[in-house]
């Protein structure tokens, strides 16, 4: 899950060679481009991609030349920083994670987590939700509830009663320590995992 891409030694002499030439011109002040924009506006031109910042278990720089990430947070070109990743999966390629799902997945520890890694794309839910189907379990998100992890029997029993179609809608809790077992919130009702039993209580 520690893998580290790497800029190729060529891409990376050649952006600090370029960045070396914009420096030593250098910039008037009626110049409204610091040097450092246009240091970035070079990295850009000679395939440098998007950074990562700090999230499911690693970082990297990804742009030309580079090589694949595994099981690692990496931006996307497009979206700000910490709001999108592509890991890459052993079975089922490169899978990315974004936006309130991505937090949430980051939140829980990312592929470090009981989650860990995506197993199919982000998905629409209904009402304008999202959710995104890990290893371990699901991440449910929608604007009245917000992002939610939902797994193990609560989340078969939730799933057998219609899952956010059904009666009990999203998750409006993580699971979460109750005496003798666990329990989920929905919009619609509870569901708990008690004695090795599950029980659905709709509102």
């Amino acid at each position: 899950m520690n893998h580290f891409a790497r800029r190729s030694a060529a891409g990376g002499a050649a952006v600090l060679a370029a960045a070396g030439l914009l420096l030593a011109a250098g910039c008037s002040d009626d110049d409204n481009d610091t040097a450092k924009d246009k240091i970035a506006t070079v990295t850009s031109m000679m395939g440098g991609g998007p950074t990562t910042t700090p999230g499911a278990g690693s970082t990297t720089t990804t742009g030309a030349g580079t090589e694949t990430t595994t099981g690692m947070a990496t931006t996307s070109g497009t979206a700000a920083a910490g709001e999108s990743t592509t890991i890459s999966t052993p079975d089922d390629g490169d899978i990315v994670v974004s936006g309130e799902v991505y937090k949430k997945y980051v939140a829980a520890g990312g592929t470090n987590s009981p989650l860990g890694l995506p197993e199919d794309p982000q998905e629409a839910g209904p009402n304008g939700g999202e959710y995104q189907d890990f290893d371990g379990g699901t991440i449910y998100w929608s604007s009245d509830s917000g992002a939610h992890i939902v797994w193990g029997e609560i989340r078969e029993a939730w799933e057998d009663n219609g899952g956010a179609n059904g009666t009990l809608g999203y998750p409006t809790s993580d699971e979460k320590d109750i005496p003798g077992g666990k329990q989920s919130d929905f919009t619609g009702g509870t569901i708990t995992w008690v004695g090795g039993e599950t029980t659905v209580t709709p509102k």
